[in-house]
């Protein structure tokens, strides 16, 4: 497909770097940087977690070829998502990428983790970091993301957004380094619509959710269960979560936010 790339190899994980030209950057915009992992967990297909969202960002970066000004997009396939689950957040992969962020000073990208996005047809914006310790500046920078990916989500789908709380993905690396970050993923209509019922009923269903501490895992979304499963498969795949995932990803790439 002549997609030019970068491997980078950062504490035994091997991240996947989309390089661009330079006509694809214009400096008076903001950054957007993209995050989606292609590692997944044993013993399941990984079809949703997070083989989906690889094969959207593909085919998202074929279509940018056809861009006539510039995107500004950032574009990262990392390794090693799965790590953080079995063990912390710095065993992360992307965690890695953060700090060499950090330690040259990108710290207020427009960054953004696409997993599990393959299977539904509500956008779910994530609230997960809203409630991160942190400085002044970090938590302005972060609901300042958090409010624009939910005008981007009411953009594409007006009908069809929620925000909720989601257990972590790379965007948690990058909230432990003090980087704003915020995960998009998909559900059944259905399914987001319980989980919101059960978020606003039992006020420790969120710290639960996040700690992956749910007691009754009946309370979780269908699709949370099947993953790290055998279940995890093509056939439990939505064709209408591709095609919003396009229209998602192209408004971001046509999107010019001001730098300040």
């Amino acid at each position: 497909h002549n997609i030019r790339f970068s491997v980078i190899p950062i504490d035994g994980s091997k991240h996947i770097y989309i390089n661009f030209l330079p006509q694809a950057y214009d400096p008076r915009f903001r950054m957007k940087t993209i995050l989606v992992h292609y590692d997944r967990a044993p013993n399941s297909p990984g079809a949703n977690d997070n083989s989906a969202a690889v094969f959207q960002v593909l085919a998202f970066l074929e279509r940018l070829k056809t861009f006539r000004t510039a995107h500004n997009m950032r574009v990262f396939f990392t390794d090693g998502e799965e790590m953080g689950a079995m063990g912390g957040v710095s065993d992360q992969g992307a965690y890695g990428i953060a700090a060499r962020f950090k330690k040259i000073g990108i710290m207020n990208d427009d960054v953004m983790a696409i997993d599990g996005c393959g299977r539904g047809d509500v956008l779910v914006i994530s609230t997960t970091g809203r409630k991160s310790p942190g400085s002044e500046i970090f938590k302005k920078r972060f609901n300042n993301l958090y409010e624009r990916t939910i005008d981007l989500a009411r953009e594409v789908s007006p009908q069809k957004w929620v925000t909720a709380p989601v257990p972590y993905s790379d965007n948690a690396a990058f909230i432990a380094s003090g980087i704003p970050a915020v995960a998009v993923t998909m559900l059944p209509r259905e399914e987001a619509t319980a989980l919101m019922r059960n978020v606003q009923r039992d006020k420790s269903f969120e710290n639960a959710l996040l700690n992956h501490s749910v007691a009754n895992t009946d309370l979780l979304p269908m699709t949370w269960r099947f993953m790290h499963t055998p279940f995890d498969t093509p056939e439990s795949l939505t064709p209408e979560s591709f095609d919003l995932m396009e229209k998602f990803l192209d408004t971001l790439a046509r999107q010019k936010t001001v730098a300040l």
